[in-house]
């Protein structure tokens, strides 16, 4: 197989790597042809207003249950709709992106946000709300296609800064959005955590449209609609199942045929995508060492990351009157889950220190492990204020570190050629971790509910012990990830 580029410039593999070779194609532009600053204020809020729309309603979940009169394990399709289409249609619009200008799909993806942002603001039923955070899934991609303007637009000296700035706004988004919620909610209506967004967003679209330019680089290719399909139909059955198994009956036809339909559909998905020229996900590449643990550990803290949004505000929220609930308002909830904001802005940081005297897959587990010990504390005593925050801060560092360590990891494992691909795999499987851990807490609060349907003490106990043992898993992963003389130059 030849080794070149041909003369489209697409991509060309060759035969002497255990995964495909990306050309770079055209160089990347110097940034004289754009003010950078504005360019990045620009895709900095666009992902700002994607990150906070992410998490913004997760300590109002129990406000909109109560308004819409849904049940505990119906409401968290709002957080579960939006990050399932996220993990399909993400690596597509990327695609697409690549093939007909990051700029254009850009633009075309915030409006696409903003029309689901609209219509969740105005939704008045659960159906509607669940419909709405599904088009807003659509706009996931508002990550990658960020990074990949950047790369064409910015000189090369500034990429990694201005990256690195960008990826700690999404993952600082995500924290603001649950602090905001509260004063909101409690001083307006559930319906304005999509209205304040949506003008953000308005601003974004009219701030790209006129100062960002669009890139002149080009990849011709094609898309992997087998792949996306077969995706969604594994994952999106998988879900409704674990989040109606105790409705249903985990034994009942319905729930076992939906697992039946999801593990076939994954397993024609995998075959798929590596007879797939140009696939939905690598599958070469995701058999690479430093590749599939690094994922395996994004997948356990997307896992953890929102099982934590469900936990800590429905627990937060109920009743003192039930003798576990505190009685706090949706401000109080978001602002106990503020330690985590700030925690992740203080430790992330750290990650590259700790990577250059220790090593990846020291600063990894350190992550996990410390993630390990943030849910089993409060899986052995909740019952005061105290243990939640010190949960909080501790969940926080172990997300900081390990966000910033599992870009290292990936860069370290993979030709530079095919650090963006990579990447946008890491986030794609932390996207499918968090829809599968909204969904599977959900259930376990659920299963065995008390009076009037509220979950039980034990029912939270339970919650924390999942997470714990699904950031274990993270630990094990981080510790079968190369050592530092098998890895690549860190990042």
């Amino acid at each position: 197989m030849s080794s070149g580029p041909n003369e489209s410039g697409a991509p060309v593999f060759t035969d002497e790597s255990p995964v495909a070779t990306l050309t770079t194609g055209p160089p990347a532009r110097t940034g004289r042809h754009a003010n950078s600053v504005l360019v990045l204020a620009f895709l900095s809020l666009a992902g700002l207003s994607y990150a906070v729309l992410q998490s913004l309603v997760a300590p109002a979940m129990p406000a909109i249950a109560k308004d819409l009169h849904a049940s505990s394990g119906d409401i968290t399709w709002i957080l579960t709709a939006y990050l399932l289409v996220a993990s399909v249609l993400t690596p597509i619009a990327g695609r697409l992106g690549d093939m007909f200008g990051k700029r254009l799909l850009m633009l075309i993806v915030l409006v696409i946000l903003a029309a689901g942002t609209l219509a969740a603001a105005l939704a008045t039923n659960l159906g509607v709300l669940i419909a709405a955070r599904a088009v807003q899934g659509a706009a996931g991609a508002v990550v990658p296609l960020s990074i990949g303007i950047i790369r064409d637009e910015f000189p090369r000296h500034r990429v990694v800064g201005a990256v690195g700035l960008l990826s700690a706004l999404f993952g600082i988004g995500a924290g603001l959005g649950i602090v905001l919620a509260g004063p909101i909610v409690d001083h307006l209506s559930w319906h304005w955590l999509f209205w304040f967004p949506l003008m953000a967003i308005v601003l974004a679209v009219a701030g790209i449209a006129f100062g960002v330019p669009e890139s002149p680089v080009r990849t011709p290719g094609r898309i992997d609609v087998l792949g996306a399909v077969l995706l969604s139909l594994g994952l999106a059955p998988m879900l409704l199942a674990i989040s109606k198994g105790q409705q249903w009956g985990w034994t009942s036809t319905r729930v076992l045929g939906l697992f039946a339909i999801a593990v076939v559909a994954l397993v024609a998905w995998v075959l798929a995508e590596r007879r797939a020229a140009e696939p939905l996900v690598d599958m070469r590449m995701m058999v690479l060492r430093g590749v599939w643990t690094t994922n395996v550990v994004g997948m356990a803290f997307g896992f953890v990351m929102f099982g934590l949004f469900v936990l800590i505000p429905q627990l937060l929220e109920l009743p003192s009157s039930t003798g576990y609930g505190f009685g706090k308002t949706v401000t109080a909830a978001g602002l106990f889950m503020l330690p985590t904001t700030i925690a992740m802005m203080l430790f992330g940081p750290l990650a590259g220190v700790l990577d250059r005297h220790a090593g990846v897959r020291t600063t990894l587990a350190l992550a996990a492990g410390v993630g390990t010990l943030g849910f089993v504390l409060p899986a052995i005593a909740h019952s005061e204020t105290w243990q939640l925050f010190l949960m909080a801060w501790i969940s926080g560092a172990a997300v900081g570190i390990a966000l910033a360590a599992m870009a290292n990891a990936i860069i370290a494992a993979v030709p530079q050629s095919q650090t963006g691909v990579a990447t946008s795999m890491n986030a794609i499987a932390r996207t499918i971790g968090g829809s599968v851990g909204s969904a599977v807490v959900a259930e376990v609060l659920t299963t065995n509910p008390g009076p009037f349907g509220i979950p039980t003490n034990h029912a939270f106990s339970n919650g924390f012990w999942v997470c714990a043992v699904v950031a274990m898993v993270a630990l094990l992963a981080s510790l079968a990830l190369p050592g530092r003389k098998h890895a690549g130059t860190p990042a």
